[in-house]
């Protein structure tokens, strides 16, 4: 799997499985939003976990041994009174995900990862969820903000601390 980013113009990949890229850490927040009961909550923790899979899937980084640990999440259920679309009550489903600008950029990845999420919800709600009902983004970080070993990297300076190892 290769982490693209640009530098001066140029596109400076990385290869994640190396010995170098070993040794950096690179989270990636996932947040699960629910509205109560469109899941069980016993089946809270399978979601989280079946969608970290599905995230180093995606990136062919299943079983990578700093990727994985990296992804972290949480899971917000909502009362039924707080979740709202229209303006109306509803039952809801947000999968979100908070990244490095330069990452999820290929469309097969968006489209696979997020259909593969989806199902995700539809199966652990027994199928009672809607697929209208289930929404997902990348919210992407400003180049700059993304934080790593307890300071703000540019994309340039998050490559090279990558590639420093």
């Amino acid at each position: 799997m290769y982490i693209s980013t640009i530098n001066n113009g140029r596109y400076i990949l990385f290869d994640m499985n190396t010995e170098i890229s070993k040794t950096r850490k690179l989270s990636m927040p996932l947040t699960i939003t629910l509205t109560e009961g469109v899941i069980p909550e016993k089946a809270e923790a399978e979601a989280v976990k079946r969608i970290t899979d599905a995230i180093l899937k995606w990136h062919g980084l299943t079983g990578n041994k700093v990727m994985t640990p990296n992804i972290t999440a949480h899971v917000n259920v909502l009362p039924r009174s707080r979740s709202y679309a229209g303006g109306e009550p509803f039952d809801g489903a947000w999968i979100e995900i908070k990244i490095p600008s330069f990452a999820f950029t290929d469309r097969e990845i968006q489209k696979g990862l997020f259909a593969e999420a989806t199902d995700i919800i539809v199966e652990l709600s027994g199928g009672k969820q809607p697929r209208d009902k289930i929404f997902s983004n990348v919210i992407y970080a400003v180049d700059g903000t993304w934080n790593l070993d307890g300071r703000a990297m540019t994309n340039a300076e998050l490559g090279e601390s990558i590639a420093l190892g």
